[in-house]
């Protein structure tokens, strides 16, 4: 499978049962690492310190009463049943909403949005607008005409992103040093103390640096530890329950609850950010929906991962009830239930068990910030893609080492589950509460559902999630500060770079030259046309960027073919190769002047290499060969010159259309035909050999004189050699600007544009001898 083809995936998940069953078998390695791994740490950190253990068991019992419901109303009630209907073109996720509101309401944040950008086959799938008389258009006339509102959407879709990449840092430290913290029951305390957090880092140190390989290689590991390991707590839970309390059942019921709250009251309400961490990972069954199915998602977690917790949860709850003084000083934990004969196995497999929860939330956090630079909203990165084979598997080094540094400094400082817990906990609610507030508009505006509904659904789980955050948020001072700090520090960073971008582009957009301009200068735009074309890289997806005028003025010459070209994100997840490339005159064809916007999906991989740039050339050549290669200089005015963009697909979706061929060494007596026409050229013998540079057209239809002589034209520059104008900006805050705005450009996003990757235009492999960067100093 292509790295782009996200769509068509889809069609593979309902070919059959087999196919749905083999999804929901991998989905239990990918999705389910964290939530599975949970018992770890869930009753030790309950019991940590608000609450205590009494011979009543009135507080195991509302503990396990909590849990049951907890698990039975968000991951299986809010998320299976409800929140995976809103997929995003099968994507899921917080800015899967974000994109669907953003198209059916045009609250698009995105500043180089066009209309063409609706036509997109994918765009408006599914897309109904409201009846004029319901609060869904009132709601989505509201969202259209203010920006206040547009503006408090994004940030809520950022806050929620901010807190996923927060959860990457916590998930792995809490899971691991958990994992690891079974050696305490096997040596005296002294030691142990000792060897609990070196294990810990040296593991989340190999778990890192093992990163740039990609899961690929050793994916097909992660279902089998995972099935495992719920297969190990689900047998020694039922074990627990049988020998030590069959009648522990009765404890599901929600009287319990109520029991436990009025016993320990206020002690109790704190205690509920340890019962949260019981949901941990629920999100990735959303997040992660583009890599599966809904119904392969929903048949792993409700005939496998729901019954295995609720059996270890009811059998730790059962041991428990019996024993009420535990020696060693371990307290209330996950392997005081385990028989003894089976810690050290369990242990093993509790570590593996980690490391593959810790992997799946590391690479949501690699997806989530590839999304927000992708719209814009954080400074650019290296993305890797560690397989060509599988969708959506990237790695980003410096996400990676920051992430790890975080993780290390969280393990070492805190040294125990229940700051960690506090911690990871409010990251976790946080993100649902974002989800529960983003899924309550969709409801309205994309669902068309009635209002109620979607006020009950705020109402219902808005509720439970905020009795959680609360009892997360009271926890500041014992490690819940760390998620918020956090948050906060990558919420500036979105902030100042979204802010800076949208600026930039503003200027782009007022000190753009007309196309009156490039008129005026005549076929040769008063300056001497060399052979070779000239890629100019821009955002600008209209009119000519100020970089090209600034170039003419301090340049007497230019290349013979020009080609502005603009790669851009947009709202969907994917964009379809057929799609791809939209292309168009800049001015009469005469000019040889072009404009290619490419267009990528949130979600898409960005291509980097040479075929890139043949695909490239060859959408041009296919917009010269359809017969809308341009409008004569004499008949048309110079605004409707402008606008004949067309949609133009990848050689590979276009098998009939035109190939481009480059061979070394050929001579041109060689180059005959046989069932295809070709125009081709020589270019100039370096030392013994020549290249040939070929476009291969097919018979029929047959092209006319004028788009021959512009084929011709375009691979004579071709075969010349293509530079690579880039424009090298300095943004700085015009005279008057008040004092907030002059730290937040020269400062802060000057600091970030200094130390973030280079543009990716899509073609960072090039030679820098066939580069050129263009500076110029923007006032905004």
């Amino acid at each position: 499978m292509d790295l782009e083809t996200g769509n068509y995936q889809n069609l593979v998940k309902k070919e059959s049962w087999r196919t749905v069953l083999t999804l929901a078998y991998q989905s239990l390695g990918v999705v389910y690492g964290d939530l599975s791994i949970s018992p770890l740490y869930v009753y030790k950190s309950t019991f940590a310190e608000d609450i205590e253990h009494s011979e009543t068991n009135e507080e195991i019992f509302g503990v396990l009463s909590f849990v049951f419901w907890t698990l039975t109303l968000i991951p299986l009630l809010k998320y299976v049943f409800i929140v995976l209907k809103a997929d995003d073109n099968g994507e899921g996720g917080t800015f899967a909403l974000y994109s669907l509101l953003c198209r059916h309401a045009r609250v698009n944040s995105l500043p180089s949005c066009q209309l063409e950008d609706e036509d997109l086959s994918t765009y408006k799938k599914d897309i109904i607008s409201p009846a004029p008389s319901t609060f869904g258009a009132r709601l989505k006339s509201t969202l259209e005409k203010h920006r206040v509102l547009q503006r408090i959407l994004l940030v809520l879709s950022l806050i929620g992103a901010c807190m996923v990449i927060g959860d990457g840092i916590l998930t792995p430290a809490l899971s691991v040093f958990s994992a690891v913290s079974g050696v305490e029951l096997a040596m005296s305390r002294e030691h142990h103390k000792y060897i609990e957090v070196p294990v810990a880092c040296i593991i989340l140190i190999a778990l890192f640096a093992l990163q740039h390989y990609g899961t690929h290689r050793v994916g097909f590991l992660f279902a089998p530890v995972v099935i495992t390991w719920l297969l190990c707590i689900s047998v020694i839970g039922l074990y627990n329950i049988l020998h030590w309390n069959p009648h522990i059942y009765q404890a599901l019921s929600p009287y319990y609850m109520y029991k436990f709250l009025k016993k320990t009251q206020r002690g109790g309400w704190m205690s509920l950010g340890g019962i949260l961490l019981c949901i941990t990972g629920s999100e990735a069954m959303f997040a992660d929906l583009g890599h599966f199915s809904q119904l392969s998602i929903k048949i792993a977690f409700t005939t496998i991962v729901y019954p295995s917790l609720i059996l270890a949860y009811m059998g730790q709850a059962a041991y428990l009830s019996r024993h009420h003084y535990i020696e060693n000083d371990y307290r209330i934990g996950f392997y005081v239930s385990v028989p003894e004969k089976l810690r050290w196995p369990v242990l093993v497999i509790a570590v593996l068990a980690a490391v593959v929860g810790s992997q799946a939330i590391i690479t949501g956090t690699f997806s989530i910030i590839k999304q927000c630079s992708a719209l814009g909203c954080f400074p650019r990165v290296k993305i890797l893609h560690t397989s060509s084979k599988i969708h959506g598997q990237i790695y980003i080094p410096e996400i990676n080492w920051i992430l790890m540094l975080l993780c290390l400094a969280v393990t070492i400082g805190f040294r125990d589950t229940k700051r960690m817990g506090n911690a990871s906990g409010l990251a976790v609610i946080t993100v649902m509460l974002v989800t529960t507030c983003l899924m309550s508009i969709v409801i309205v505006l994309c669902w068309h559902r009635s209002v109620l509904i979607a006020v009950g659904f705020v109402l219902f789980f808005g509720t439970i999630e905020a009795l959680y955050f609360s009892a997360s948020l009271i926890k500041f001072l014992e490690g819940a500060w760390v998620p918020i700090a956090l948050a906060f520090v990558f919420m500036i960073v979105m902030c100042i770079w979204h802010y800076g971008t949208l600026k930039k582009y503003e200027y782009d957009v007022q000190n753009k030259v007309s196309v009156d301009w490039l008129l005026g200068l005549g076929p040769s735009l008063g300056i001497v046309r060399v052979r070779g074309i000239g890629l100019i890289h821009t955002e600008l997806v209209s009119g000519i960027p100020a970089i090209f005028s600034h170039f003419v003025a301090t340049l007497p010459a230019f290349h013979q073919v020009l080609i502005f070209l603009c790669v851009k994100s947009v709202p969907i997840p994917h964009v379809k190769h057929e799609e791809r490339f939209l292309v168009g005159h800049v001015g009469p064809k005469e000019y040889h002047v072009y404009r290619c916007i490419v267009r990528y999906g949130y979600r898409d991989a960005h291509k980097d290499d040479l075929q890139f740039e043949n695909d490239l050339f060859c959408s041009i050549a296919e917009y010269i060969r359809t017969g809308r290669g341009g409008l004569s200089e004499e008949n048309e005015d110079s605004t409707k010159q402008c606008e004949g963009m067309m949609v133009v697909g990848t050689p590979s979706t276009h098998l009939d259309g035109i190939k481009m061929c480059v061979e070394e060494g050929a001579n041109p007596e060689d180059a005959g035909t046989s069932e295809l026409r070709e125009i081709e050229t020589l270019s100039p013998p370096v030392i013994k050999t020549r290249k040939r540079v070929r476009f291969v057209i097919p018979e029929s239809p047959k092209i006319d004189r004028d788009a021959r002589k512009e084929l011709r034209e375009l691979m004579e520059a071709r075969e010349a050699g293509v530079a690579y104008i880039l424009g090298h900006t300095y943004v700085r805050a015009k005279q008057g600007s008040n004092l907030v705005k002059k730290i937040v450009i020269n400062f802060g996003y000057d600091f970030l544009r200094r130390n973030c990757r280079a543009p990716t235009y899509a073609l960072n492999s090039v030679p820098h001898a066939s580069t050129l960067e263009v500076g110029m100093v923007y006032h905004i």
